[in-house]
């Protein structure tokens, strides 16, 4: 795969200019990352950490004090190239809210593609592609306000989607959603990546989320920290709680019980894998199955 996103000794500092005299808070150190064409990317950290502002980078939000950010081979410090940038990689928020700008489904989907200026049947094909591809056609008549959380982010996916973005970047896009919402959320993330080769980068504090990803990058203090699959990273559940992090509550159980003493793999992350393995374990050790004995 190529490289679609591209930091290069990134720098970002926030000045307090109402300090006297003005207080320059680093934000991210000497930052290089390469998010690969058609991956599906979590980044991780606690609050402070840098992720959102490294997001913002990416989707040129935010400009670096230093160092280097191309968005398909395009510079985000140049001016010129903004527009497209932004085209290429789109950008939801935390709050759907913050985003839905029109009083109609439809018509919130529209909005960008009509201030580019987009041809108005090209718009409505954009727009109803958009909507199938997030499951709320049938709600394209409807006021987002009247929607669920779970549905107003998919309004927002949609908005971003009918700009036909080769990446998609979230920032915990389902913080403020029910259960029921996130899993509709991340349900149409992973469709657009696996179905539409979508490039997907999703900030979340749901260890469960980010280990449905293909890779996981952990970010502390404005540095990396760690870089590699889900089942690389969740292994080294010492090394994330020392980093103010969860995981999985698999690798939790499984940390644990190996802990005491238990055989079981140490990569364990998903709850089908840790079913099978403590089935395994304890028919190994003679313990009947249910039903059975």
């Amino acid at each position: 795969m190529s490289t679609f996103i591209k930091a290069e000794h990134l720098n970002f500092a926030y000045v307090d200019s109402y300090s006297d005299p003005p207080i320059k808070n680093q934000v991210l150190t000497d930052v290089s990352l390469d998010i690969q064409k058609g991956s599906f990317v979590a980044l991780l950290g606690h609050n402070g950490s840098g992720k959102s502002t490294l997001a913002k980078c990416f989707n040129a939000i935010e400009l670096p004090e230093s160092g280097r950010v191309t968005v398909a081979g395009l510079d985000t410090a140049d001016a010129k190239n903004l527009i497209e940038i932004r085209s290429r990689a789109g950008m939801v928020f935390q709050n759907p809210d913050n985003q839905i700008v029109a009083t109609i489904v439809e018509e919130d989907c529209a909005f960008a593609l009509e201030n580019l200026g987009v041809e108005p049947r090209e718009i409505r094909r954009r727009v109803d592609e958009a909507l199938k591809t997030v499951g709320m056609y049938e709600y394209r008549l409807h006021a987002p306000h009247r929607l669920s959380g779970g549905q107003k982010q998919r309004v927002a996916i949609a908005g971003i989607l009918a700009m036909q973005p080769e990446c998609i970047i979230l920032d915990e896009p389902t913080a403020m959603l029910d259960p029921r919402g996130r899993k509709e959320v991340i349900e149409t993330i992973k469709r657009l990546n696996r179905e539409n080769g979508v490039t997907i980068l999703l900030i979340t504090h749901y260890m469960e989320e980010a280990a449905q990803a293909d890779r996981v990058v952990v970010i502390d203090g404005g540095e990396i920290m760690l870089d590699g699959t889900p089942k690389q990273i969740f292994s080294q559940v010492r090394t994330m709680k020392n980093l103010g992090l969860d995981v999985p509550q698999a690798s939790e159980l499984v940390c644990r019980l190996r802990q005491a003493g238990f055989d079981l793999p140490g990569d364990i992350i998903y709850e089908d894998e840790c079913v099978s393995a403590l089935a395994e374990m304890l028919e190994k050790a003679g313990c009947p199955r249910r039903g059975e004995g």
